[in-house]
């Protein structure tokens, strides 16, 4: 383990980006909450009137950020309190940035780092912090995941989740629930086995590995050898990876390709497991299951969506969102059909995103963004009805105070809308990426820009803060 520590912004460049003082609140993980809404509950300070005055630094970070920064405030760090910043980069390090200058605090960098960074090895998994506020966790492409000191960035402990690193990746982001951590594990692109997609629970205090699920040779428990499973793939690769009901801490994920027989083989699936991944207590997957893995249209390629209720959303590569109803997808026997309603991603093409879950003046919205529009639909009757849509393409979007921030990473841009009406009320300028999304906490809005698959070591953080009063 290698600890680094860089700080010092000029004098000049503190002065200019004043700090305002907003209602203060945390950003723990990728999606904002357990469920994965990816919408703030609490005031940030941004509104429709005062977008126009956002001041942007860009900060140079220790690689490509390819997933989302996470945020506590009025944390210890190296013996001072600070508002702070978390990323992972796709070659494992993770940094501590301070909110109001952009000083880099800490940095950890993972055993073995010299070995892959540059190459194919990745992960694009987003940190989730500790409820105490005092550890975070982070992946790495070794395979492990990493529980770290936010005081200084120390490993407490490292704790592996897949047997064969070179083939399986940690692509999705982590999640945290009643003192675990809950993590996904799917393979590279190219889908080159032998891979097994599985969650993995791993006690929050200890680092023990708890419980794994497999989702091909499902009858089998703790972590496989990927090729001792006569199936290979079903990846859970989704932005989101794992999703958690915070009433009864019931798991959800979607797999990629692989064999379905309802039975021990569960690709290009919806599965629906209780709070520690010992059991599968629902299942769906739709009637064209074996086309879709013939075809590389994974179901799995986003996670599900929880839109309250008993309502389910789950997307695909196949340009669809299905609306489901867990209580008929419950129990082990397999379920395929079983849609309340189709209808397409908004721009009928893959989805790669993790949607959005906004509550309104009573109602229900999902945002969503593929690569070639953005829409808006809010749930009336039991079904989505179509709100909004325009053809800019996103990343994930995020949804605080009314207002619906979505990049695009084609052209460069975080675009600002009403989310009621899809109005435009800004265009914030910014590079190019390709998984990275924005969070929106305490007058400020965090952006990693870059693509993991141009293999850099060095890329750029974007913040824009409001300015003092």
């Amino acid at each position: 383990m290698k600890i680094a520590r860089r700080m010092g912004v000029g004098a000049a460049l503190v002065a200019a980006l004043a700090w305002t003082a907003w209602p203060q609140s945390d950003w723990t993980r990728f999606g904002y909450n357990a469920q994965r809404t990816s919408a703030l509950t609490a005031p940030t300070g941004i509104t429709a009137a005062n977008l126009s005055r956002l001041q942007r630094q860009q900060v140079q970070v220790a690689g490509t950020v390819d997933a989302s920064a996470i945020f506590l405030h009025g944390v210890t760090i190296e013996g001072a309190r600070h508002d702070a910043f978390f990323v992972t980069t796709t070659y494992g390090k993770t940094q501590a940035i301070d909110a109001k200058s952009g000083a880099i605090l800490w940095t950890y960098t993972p055993p073995g780092y010299d070995s892959w960074a540059g190459t194919y090895r990745i992960t694009n998994a987003t940190p989730v912090a500790d409820p105490s506020r005092e550890y975070l966790y982070a992946a790495s492409p070794d395979g492990k995941i990493q529980k770290l000191a936010v005081r200084d960035g120390h490993a407490v402990w490292s704790t592996a989740i897949t047997r064969l690193p070179e083939r399986e990746k940690i692509a999705s982001s982590l999640n945290f629930f009643d003192g675990r951590v809950i993590a996904t594990v799917g393979g590279y692109v190219g889908d080159q086995p032998p891979y097994q997609g599985h969650v993995a629970i791993v006690d929050g205090a200890s680092g023990k590995l708890l419980h794994v699920w497999n989702a091909l040779c499902s009858d089998r428990s703790g972590l496989l050898e990927p090729a001792s499973c006569p199936e290979q793939m079903a990846a859970i690769w989704g932005r989101a990876g794992a999703v958690i009901q915070p009433d009864s801490g019931d798991i959800f994920v979607a797999t990629g390709n692989g064999k379905w027989d309802g039975r021990t083989y569960w690709g290009d699936a919806l599965i629906v497991l209780d709070r520690d991944a010992t059991r599968m207590i629902g299942n769906y997957t739709p009637a064209n299951t074996a086309e879709l893995d013939e075809t590389d249209a994974d179901l799995g390629s986003t996670s599900p969506v929880l839109l309250g209720g008993d309502l389910i959303a789950q997307g695909g590569k196949d340009g669809k969102i299905r609306l489901l109803s867990l209580n008929a997808i419950r129990g082990t026997a397999p379920h395929q059909n079983h849609e309340l309603q189709i209808v397409s991603t908004p721009g009928n093409t893959d989805l790669f995103t993790a949607p959005a879950v906004w509550r309104h003046e009573g109602a229900r919205w999902l945002f969503a963004a593929d690569n070639r529009g953005t829409a808006a639909w809010k749930l009336s009757g039991g079904r989505l009805q179509a709100a909004w849509n325009n053809d800019r393409p996103g990343t994930s979007p995020v949804v605080a105070d009314g207002l619906l921030y979505v990049y695009d990473p084609r052209s460069g841009g975080l675009f600002v809308y009403d989310a009621a009406s899809g109005r435009q009320l800004a265009d914030l300028a910014c590079g190019e990426g390709h998984w990275n999304s924005p969070i929106v906490v305490d007058g400020m809005i965090a952006l990693p820009e870059g693509n993991a698959n141009r293999h850099r070591t060095s890329d750029v953080l974007d913040i824009w803060r409001l300015p003092a009063h």
